[in-house]
């Protein structure tokens, strides 16, 4: 008998990293391992928490608090140097290191998440033009309203997003983890595949319509000039020198997207519950701008609950892809060989949850370098209860 983890008593999310750091699987002979892995993943999220972006950085931090990263393992031959980190980074699976992300974010965070937004990265500069290497592209997953990370996909060399989405969705929904759940992607995903995938693992769709979708885009703007919204919902943002105001409106009427195809290749999506109107007027600086979006989504939304989602959506935008570019300096890492951009993407991800997880009003960016000044406020970034 397996037990969910709503079932496990609650401990402290270091005690459950350091759980899931002893599945990876060591890739070196046992006979020469001074340094045991989980000791190193520690050293490398501690010192990524306290503001170290490099494994230079990182090697340096470890011997000069090598005190207090022997408060939790033994560390008895100290901590590697760059080339070391370099190396062993480079060789351990990442399959096997994001699987313990994930079970330690199933852990530390049990309750299911209402809204997950889906979307892509690249770490610009991880390409390795010399073995012509494409740089690394990750489609992540991240729990908009909880500001979590859950899991994250690499897209395969010379495919599109689109070959990760379906395995990042089967891992999500493992054990009903995406039950109940409202899930958005941008409109590269926007096709019954992927709305069957969703609607597999027990949640629901909101799929954007842009314009590489011409025909689904005009019929969705013709449906909202045709016929008068069953809802529609108005909030409004004033700040930093500008006034936004954002209009909803919904409509229930979707037959048509049910119906038969009229030419190859048209657009249908069963299960559609709902098209959504999203326009946003913005007036900064003597100067209006005013842009509209349209969703599908396989929910029967109001007005109001289909503008907290679109919002939702975008907010992987902000909270993560623009998090890991300035605060963790993602674009700026040029790991390219081997499997290190791959793990040191994962170590960004244990570091910013546990980050944000911390409990005071400093931004993320004065966490990570009071986190390095000061041990006691790193320990207790590390030493929070579970949810």
């Amino acid at each position: 008998m397996t037990l969910s983890t709503e079932s496990l008593p609650r401990r402290s999310r270091l005690s459950a990293l350091l759980d899931h750091f002893a599945t990876v699987e060591d890739p070196r002979d046992v006979r020469r391992i001074l340094h045991p892995l989980p000791e190193i993943l520690l050293l490398v999220v501690c010192a990524t928490i306290a503001d170290c972006d490099d494994y230079e950085d990182i090697a340096a931090w470890g011997t000069a608090h090598l005190a207090f990263l022997r408060r939790f393992l033994p560390y008895n031959h100290g901590v590697p140097g760059e080339r070391w980190l370099t190396i062993l980074m480079n060789r351990i699976n990442p399959a096997l290191f994001a699987a313990a992300f994930e079970g330690w974010v199933r852990e530390s965070w049990p309750e299911r998440a209402e809204l997950v937004a889906i979307d892509g990265k690249t770490s610009r500069r991880s390409h390795d033009r010399a073995a012509g290497g494409a740089p690394l592209h990750l489609v992540s997953a991240f729990a908009t309203t909880a500001r979590l990370v859950l899991a994250a996909e690499a897209v395969p060399d010379k495919a599109s997003e689109l070959a990760a989405i379906p395995p990042l969705l089967a891992r999500l929904g493992a054990e009903g983890g995406l039950k109940g759940a409202l899930v958005s992607i941008d409109a590269i995903a926007t096709n019954a595949e992927i709305a069957r995938a969703i609607a597999a693992q027990g949640a629901d769709w909101l799929l954007a319509v842009k314009a590489n979708q011409p025909t689904l885009r005009a019929e969705v703007e013709a449906a909202f000039a045709a016929l008068a919204p069953a809802q529609t919902h108005i909030a409004h943002d004033k700040g930093h020198g500008r006034i936004e105001a954002r209009h909803t409106a919904v409509l229930h009427d979707t037959g048509w997207l049910e119906g038969q195809r009229r030419f190859p290749g048209e657009m249908r999506l069963p299960g559609a519950a709902c098209l959504i109107r999203a326009t946003t007027e913005v007036e900064a600086a003597g100067r209006k701008r005013r842009e509209t979006r349209y969703f599908l989504s396989s929910r029967m939304l109001s007005a109001e609950a289909a503008a907290e989602a679109v919002r939702g959506h975008w907010a992987i935008e902000n909270r993560l892809h623009w998090v890991l570019d300035v605060t963790f300096k993602d674009d700026q890492s040029r790991l390219r060989k081997g499997h290190g951009a791959r793990n040191m993407a994962t170590v960004r991800h244990f570091a910013l949850n546990l980050v944000r997880a911390a409990k005071d009003r400093r931004s993320l960016k004065s966490r990570r370098k009071l986190a390095g000044w000061d041990t006691a406020y790193l320990q207790a970034i590390l030493s929070t209860n579970a949810a």
